[in-house]
């Protein structure tokens, strides 16, 4: 399938991470109801509670048009609008699953989550490794209680508190998530507990070793 982007330009030129960049991921924007025909509104990226990107979308029977402004470094803005062609996937129990189909030239990979650049793209075509890659074991326990914590509709990170079941949702649904997510966050606590016992032996050491010297 043919698609945006020219050549290699517009990838990342490290082996940057799937948490380090922005994105937009499908199954979210389904549950808000963004891809709805006829929809149209912006997405916007917060750090710190501030904004530091925005992006305009409208959604069609088929695609999604993305409208934004991009820069490379210290380089001239660029207007960027293209769309994102949707697919669909039957669930088992009914319905279907939306899938974004990457816009990058030659690609039409089916993917949940793209990531922004120059344009949104999926992880291949970015050279994107899975932070997971670089995770100790609490970390990746965070990150799936955050994950879970998604489907629930809660506030990402685990010191926010528990929310409450979503309106849709079954109980017995909801208590085995929120029992996965409990089983996570104890891990996770746990890792963290490693960590602290780590750095205090690793400063214990180094003042030891100072100690010697003197």
């Amino acid at each position: 399938m043919g698609g945006r982007g020219s050549g290699n330009h517009w990838r990342y030129g490290t082996r940057s991470t799937t948490d380090e960049i922005r994105s937009i991921d499908v199954r979210r924007w389904a549950r808000e109801g963004m891809l709805r025909p006829g929809y149209w509104g912006g997405w916007r990226w917060l750090r710190d509670g501030q904004q530091v990107a925005s992006i305009r979308m409208r959604a069609e029977a088929d695609r999604v048009i993305l409208t934004y402004r991009h820069r490379t470094g210290e380089g001239e803005w660029k207007d960027e609008e293209y769309p994102i062609f949707l697919d669909h996937t039957p669930c088992r129990l009914g319905g279907s699953r939306p899938w974004f189909l990457c816009p990058a030239r030659g690609c039409g990979r089916r993917v949940a989550i793209l990531y922004g650049g120059t344009i949104f793209a999926c992880r291949r075509c970015h050279h994107l490794a899975y932070d997971s890659s670089r995770e100790d074991a609490g970390g990746r326990a965070t990150r799936r209680a955050d994950h879970i914590r998604m489907k629930l509709g809660w506030q990402p990170g685990i010191l926010n508190g528990d929310g409450p079941k979503p309106k849709w949702m079954r109980w017995r649904t909801f208590d085995r998530l929120v029992e996965r997510h409990d089983r996570y966050v104890h891990r996770s606590w746990v890792g963290m507990a490693v960590k602290l016992r780590m750095t205090g032996l690793l400063q214990q050491l180094g003042g030891d070793i100072e100690r010697k010297k003197r």
